[in-house]
Parts: structure tokens; sequence; C-alpha cells
């Protein structure tokens, strides 16, 4: 038990002390501009040389400092949580590699070393979504890695083309060769990369069926690691997708993303599935704001929601675990007097979320929705930003509800407390990152203050739409309307909406029914069927057939014999009369 003890608390106290450093040094570069290329060169033999890459610039140090600092409050939020399992040290060493493969990636200028961040990603990702062991963990791990493999094929091909370069590093050609159609096609397949591994339509079904992966690791992933790889990558990749048509296509599925996320968040009772889903929303608006030509700005949002998001899960894994693992927010209810610090903190994690003034999702959100108002976006776009900010709200303020203030409906026999102190501290240190992370990056990546100047009614909108959102939601929570409103609608308009549009249906039995529907006809008319009837059953039949034939002869060889003989003496009398 020490020594379990010993790796998470070595592992956490590493990972906090990088991040620190890396941190500062990603402040030094962005104030004073300073990048960083580094080559290291591997291995040279006869006139061939391997050389790894690495680029240190105020974007990637700043990241990593953020990935780090979240892993290692996960790490030690998972010394409480995951104290019952005998092989922790297997977990905890999952999640390092988990983390290392994010390092490599966010430091690469090289589609190489991208690829072995991108497919690490995939490969871990795959051994934490099945880390329990049963039928729902593998296929949910099935359906995770599958759905990623387009994407490591997207970029694969993207290698390919880059041989056109004469080199992997496509730092040197965005710039110089953005107008080329090789580097379009390039832009194109790393667009799709970054759509399969950050689960924008029509590859959002894994995203929920990844919940199966212990809490921790949804904290991990969901905020700063697997599903923000695919913005980053875009965030690199950007010069090659603004004012292009891949950016208007890229607008359009990043905003239905954003609004079946956040439609299907509001018919769902499953805790981590509801803040699944509300990743995936957010990840919407990054991919949007991305495509609109505002790569900081998706930046930005992607370090704020990193810290509020993994609060929010580690919120959820506290519930969860006090509620033996019951995940039903209509179990649940007015836990704000049974677990007071862990309600305020998924209070202020939740408020973050929807834009609560000065809280960190404020600074990013109001900004991204703002720039929104000033683009020359076209209408549907622009209800596409809007009704999904509303929505966010929605499901935010009815998880309250049910979670929090609602009646009190856990079992008598309840175990519910605050007492897992290592858990609290876990949480403690991104409950500050929640309130003061949004004005700290703020400052730092816009020191010049930005002054958007709209009309009354558009600056208000945004406000607006929250507070209709959060009443709404507040009002269908308290009277059950999304329990009632099957027997209000038809039933399959309400499973359309609440099942993310019949992705998970389309993304399984869509894709398989009908390839083994016709293996299973062809296995039937072809291996069991005519290949039987001439080869080997067929082969036995005729032999055993001849077998009998020859065994009757046999058995009966006197009346044969008897019988020749009265046709022979017959067919001699006929020719002597000729």
């Amino acid at each position: 038990m020490l020594w379990n003890l010993s790796i998470c608390f070595i592992s956490f106290v590493f990972l906090m002390m990088t991040s620190v450093s890396l941190f500062t040094l990603g402040v030094l570069s962005l104030i004073k501009e300073f990048t960083l290329f580094l080559e290291w060169e591997v291995l040279s033999l006869q006139s061939t040389s391997i050389v790894m890459t690495f680029l240190f610039d105020w974007m990637s140090l700043i990241f990593m400092s953020f990935v780090l600092l979240i892993s290692s409050l996960v790490i030690y939020y998972s010394e409480e949580y995951m104290s019952g399992d005998y092989n922790i040290n297997r977990f905890i060493l999952l999640v390092l590699m988990f983390v290392m493969s994010m390092m490599l990636l966010i430091i690469s200028p090289n589609l190489i070393s991208i690829l072995l961040g991108w497919d690490g990603l995939g490969l871990v990702s795959y051994c934490l979504v099945i880390y329990y062991q049963n039928v729902k963990s593998y296929n949910a791990g099935m359906l995770t890695a599958l759905s990623n493999r387009i994407g490591d094929v997207a970029l694969l091909l993207a290698i390919a083309w880059m041989l056109n370069f004469g080199s992997f590093n496509y730092i040197y050609y965005l710039e110089c060769m953005k107008t080329s159609w090789e580097m379009s096609f390039i832009g194109c397949l790393v667009v799709l990369a970054a759509m399969t591994k950050s689960a924008q339509i029509p590859f959002s079904a894994w995203l929920p069926a990844a919940m199966a992966a212990p809490t921790p690791v949804s904290a991990l992933v969901h905020s700063s690691t697997l599903v923000t790889a695919g913005v980053y990558l875009l965030i690199r990749f950007n010069a090659l997708i603004s004012n292009t048509g891949i950016s208007s296509f890229l607008l359009l599925v990043a905003g239905l993303t954003m609004f079946m996320a956040g439609l299907g968040a509001n018919f769902e009772f499953d805790l981590k599935k509801i803040i699944a889903l509300s990743t995936l929303s957010q990840l919407g608006l990054m991919m949007s704001i991305l495509a609109m030509g505002f790569p900081k700005l998706a930046y930005f949002h992607l370090l704020t929601h990193a810290l509020f998001k993994a609060l929010l899960f580690m919120c959820a894994g506290a519930v969860i675990h006090n509620m033996k693992d019951s995940q039903d927010v209509r179990n649940m209810g007015s836990l704000t007097n049974q677990m007071p610090y862990t309600a305020a903190c998924l209070n202020v994690a939740n408020l973050a979320l929807c834009g609560m003034p000065f809280l960190a999702g404020f600074y990013s959100k109001d900004l991204i929705l703002e720039m929104a108002s000033l683009s020359n976006l076209n209408m549907f776009s622009f209800f596409l930003f809007f009704f999904s900010t509303g929505l966010t709200m929605c499901y935010s303020l009815r998880l309250v509800y049910y979670g929090l203030i609602g009646e009190f409906n856990p079992s008598v026999c309840h175990p519910m407390n605050d007492e897992g102190h290592i858990m609290l501290r876990g949480m403690s240190g991104l409950l500050l990152m929640s309130v003061i992370g949004g004005s700290m990056m703020s400052w730092l990546l816009f020191p010049t203050p930005v002054m958007v100047c709209l009309p009354l009614g558009l600056k208000t909108l945004a406000l607006t739409v929250s507070l209709s959102g959060g009443w709404l939601g507040y009002e269908m929570a308290k009277f059950g309307i999304g329990e009632k409103v099957k027997s209000l609608f038809n039933y399959k308009k309400v499973v359309f909406m609440g099942s993310m549009w019949f992705m998970p249906f389309l993304s399984t039995y869509g894709v398989t029914n009908t390839p083994l529907t016709y293996g299973i006809n062809l296995v039937k008319s072809m291996d069991q069927g005519w290949s039987e009837k001439f080869g080997g059953q067929g082969i036995y039949e005729n032999l055993q057939n001849s077998s009998m034939l020859s065994q009757w002869f046999q058995n009966n060889d006197l009346k044969v014999y008897l019988t020749t003989f009265i046709f022979w003496i017959m067919i001699l009398f006929l020719f002597s009369l000729a």
C-alpha cells in the first residue's frame, strides 16, 4: 500500500513542479516573443540520418503546463478514488503514458512525431476505456479505437503527401506553400483527422461511450488531452484552412455538433454522459471559432475549458463514489446538505461552463460570442452559436436542480459525506484555477484590452439567451418535463433528440449491419452452399453412393453372376438367329 501511495504522490509532485516550470517558461516566451526550435539527431548511418524535431514556443509551453497541472491533480485525486484497485500502479502508469503521448503531440512540428503522439493517445485511451474489463467497456473501447483509426489513416495519407515538399516538417511550408493544391489536400486530411479526434459530426458517438473509463480518466481525457488534440492540431494548421471552403464546411459541422450535443444533454439522465455531451458542445464551439479565423481565441477557450471541465468531472466522480456507483441524476438530490464542499465545487464549475461573469469560462466564451456577433456570419450559424449557448445554461441548471437542490432521492442508508480529504484537496487546486484562470490567461494572451463595440441588443444577447436557457432548464427539471415529454410528443422524436441524432446506432449497427448481412448470406450460399455441394460434401456423397453400390454388388455376387449369365446366353441366342 505504501508503494501505491508513493507512486501517486511522486507523480503528483513531479508533474506539478514541471507544470509550474513550463508555465514560467511559456510566459517568458510570450513576453519576449521567443521560440526554440530543437533538432535531435537520433541516428546517423552512412548518408541517412533520423532527426527528431521539437518546437517550444509560448503556445506549446503554456498548453503543456496546463496538461501537466490537470494530470498531477487527477493522479493525486486517483489515490483515493482508485484506492480499492489492486492494480493502481498499472493505472497510474497508463495515465502517465497518456500524458507523455500528449506531450509529444504538443511539441511536434513534424507530422511523423505527431503521428507517434496521436497513435499513442489512441492506443492508451483504448487501454483506459476497457480498464474495468466488462462487455460495455469492450464495446466502448472498440468504438473509440476504430473511430480514431479513421483520423490516423488521414494523418498517414498527409505524411505521404508531404513527400511532395521533401520534408515532414509542415511548419516550414504552411505560409509559403498554402496556395498549392497539394498543401490544400493535406489541409483537408488534417481537418478529417481533427474531426475524428475531437468527435465532430459524424464521429461523435465515441465520446459519450468513452465514459466507460474510470472517472479520473474522464476528467483527463475530456479536459486537456485526447479530445483537445484535434483542436490543437487545427490551431497549428490554421493558415491552411482560414478563408477557404474547408473552413466553411468546418464551421457548419462544428455548429451542428454544438447544437446536437446541447440538445442531447437536456434529455440525458446519466451524470457522466451529461458532462461528456457538454464537452462535445464546447469542442464544437472551439472548432467554430477556429473555422471563423480566430485561432488565438480557440486556444484561449481550450485552456479555460480544460480547467473547469476537469473540476466538473472530479466533482461528478466524488458524487458517484459516494452514491455507491449510481450515476442517475434522478437518484440524487439535496447534495448541498450532504456534501457541501463538493456541491460548491460543482456549482463553480457549472457556472464557469455557463459563462458566469469573472469566472474562467466567461472571459473566453463571452469574447467568442461577441466576435461571432461582429463577424460576417449567416443567420443559421448565428442561430447555432447563441441557441447552443442557451442550451448549455439549460442543461447546467437542470443538472444543478436534479443533483443539488431538488428533493432528496437517495436510499435511506446513504453513505454520502465530504470526508474524502485527498479527493477534496485534488479538487481545490482546480477550484482556484476555475475562478482565476480565465482572467490570468486573458491578461497574458490579450495584453491590449479587446474592445468589441456592438448595439445594445447584440451586446446583451449572450446574457439574454443564457438566462432564458437557465430558467427553461430549471423549470424542465422542477416539473419533470424531460420525463413527461414522451407522452406529449412522438416517442421517436424524443429518441432522435436524446440519442445524438441516432449517431451511436449509425456508428455501430449502421456500419456493420449491411456487411454482416451480406457476409452471412454469402457464407450460406457459397461456403455452406455451392462450395459444399461441389466440394467436400458433394465428393463425400458421391463416394458414399459408389461405395454402397459396390457393397451391394459384393453382397449379392451369386445373383449378379446368374443374372449376367442369362443375359449372355440370350445375347448368344440372338446372334445365332441372325
